[in-house]
């Protein structure tokens, strides 16, 4: 769905209080939920595989997760996912992308719009700065009243933030 289809799906569905879900995908993923009440949850899921399993494994884990979130908040409106185009490793690179494919895959299975963001579109918003490291994004999110247990979720609870405040970049 285009961005701009995007906003007005939102704007169409709830108004006040639209169910987004942001997520920073990875082994472990940091994760922010604006629910139907208007509150703001948040936290980090681990899909590390143990030594017995094979390598989808994971990936069945983190559909289940996304099917339980949805279940739990009733519907989603938008998925926001942090677009990362540099990694550290190949491991990290080919984890990604495989949360990225089962996410976007999961969205279009289920109706549900989704959106990749770059990753210094999320950093500026919330610290000023495109480039701003770990922890300064975790300060800036502190600073607004959240308490992230660590960068995987100060940068779900950043995209959530962006998402909401700029209605998906529309403002």
């Amino acid at each position: 769905m285009s961005q701009p289809a995007l906003i007005e799906f939102l704007a169409e569905q709830a108004p006040d209080h639209p169910v987004i879900l942001a997520l920073d995908l990875g082994t472990k993923t940091g994760w922010a939920l604006h629910g139907p009440d208007g509150r703001i949850i948040s936290g980090t899921a681990e899909f590390k595989n143990d030594r017995w399993q094979g390598g989808g494994m994971r990936f069945l884990r983190f559909k289940r997760w996304l099917t339980e979130i949805k279940q739990a908040a009733g519907y989603l409106d938008a998925v926001f996912v942090e677009e990362v185009r540099r990694h550290a490793g190949v491991d990290a690179a080919h984890a990604y992308g495989g949360f990225l494919a089962h996410v976007t895959a999961w969205c279009e299975h289920h109706a549900i719009p989704y959106e990749a963001v770059p990753v210094g579109t999320i950093k500026r918003h919330v610290t000023g700065k495109g480039n701003a490291n770990k922890d300064a994004v975790i300060a800036a999110v502190t600073a607004r009243g959240y308490a992230p247990a660590d960068d995987n979720e100060a940068d779900a609870i950043a995209l959530l933030l962006w998402a909401m405040e700029t209605r998906g970049g529309a403002r």
